[in-house]
């Protein structure tokens, strides 16, 4: 009997072993760095220890705090449009139509496209002087499209990017979850006379919260955390606009040799992507509990 409670244990060994080599050993030493002065390619490859000195300068470091800024922004732009038009995706692909699993295959093609491949298919179609985009924009509509000397163009530009790349997982995430959904509150509530909209918001939404939280998470931490796409369209540009946090920490990293330093603005990005997501867990969940009571 106790051996075989611990058969689930033995099965989940590995899964657990390879978290903790790939998950908290490389945190646990970007912690331990982040309080050390390190350039190992200077002309002194010692480790000086500094205590909380890189933290300290962090916090007053401008050009970061509005690379973290410019981050939550985009971060939370792109979930706002992923989330609605998956969800509608996710209700309309409920229903039978004609071509639905056409649909399903061509919508979901985006997925298995490398971010990097992304970033570069953007760019060829989008830049200047060379893109079909701003060609047909220009003769079109007589539109001047230059997102390298726009901000605003550019900012845009990455969040229709990260649209067209996820927004696929968030569709097909909801469509399970919605797939999952019992059948009874529903004949019940059109038994009762509820219209789809009351149905949708008192009895769709509270049990989707929980497939809500994860799609939110997942969405929230790689958005926060974004760079290969980005760097390939825009490379931080025009200035610093599109230069989002973790741009900023690869810069600072791989071109300043700043390892300590960025090893600091690591744990600092890690702290506010955890504070967000428990800041809209705790909000997600109180609604939920609200609409129980």
């Amino acid at each position: 009997m106790v051996g075989s409670k611990r058969i689930p244990w033995y099965l989940l060994s590995p899964t657990i072993v390879i978290l903790l080599i790939v998950g908290l050993l490389p945190f646990i030493y970007v912690l331990i760095v982040s309080f050390y002065n390190w350039n190992p390619l200077g002309k002194s490859d010692e480790m000086t220890f500094i205590a909380g000195d890189n933290f300290r300068k962090l916090v007053f470091d401008e050009d970061f705090l509005l690379s973290v800024w410019r981050s939550i922004k985009y971060a939370f732009t792109t979930l706002f449009f992923e989330f609605i038009i998956g969800f509608l995706l996710a209700l309309s692909l409920r229903e039978s139509f004609p071509f639905r699993p056409f649909f399903r295959i061509v919508h979901t093609l985006p997925l298995v496209v490398a971010p990097i491949v992304v970033g570069s298919i953007f760019k060829l179609f989008t830049v200047s002087g060379f893109g079909p985009l701003p060609h047909f924009l220009k003769e079109w509509f007589g539109y001047s499209f230059n997102y390298g000397r726009d901000a605003e163009q550019a900012f845009w530009m990455i969040v229709f990017m990260d649209i067209w790349h996820w927004t696929p997982f968030v569709t097909l995430t909801l469509l399970a979850g919605l797939s999952a959904l019992p059948k009874d509150p529903y004949e019940s509530a059109k038994m009762d006379g509820a219209n789809g909209i009351q149905i949708f918001f008192h009895i769709t939404l509270p049990m989707m919260i929980p497939v809500l939280l994860v799609v939110v998470f997942i969405r929230l931490m790689d958005s926060l955390k974004a760079v290969d796409e980005i760097w390939m369209l825009t490379s931080g540009g025009p200035g610093v606009e599109t230069r989002l946090a973790g741009i900023h920490i690869w810069r600072s990293v791989f071109e300043s040799r700043f390892y300590g330093y960025g090893s600091a603005m690591s744990i600092f990005l890690l702290y506010i992507t955890i504070v967000i997501c428990w800041l809209l867990y705790v909000v997600m969940t109180s609604k939920q509990n609200e609409s129980n009571a």
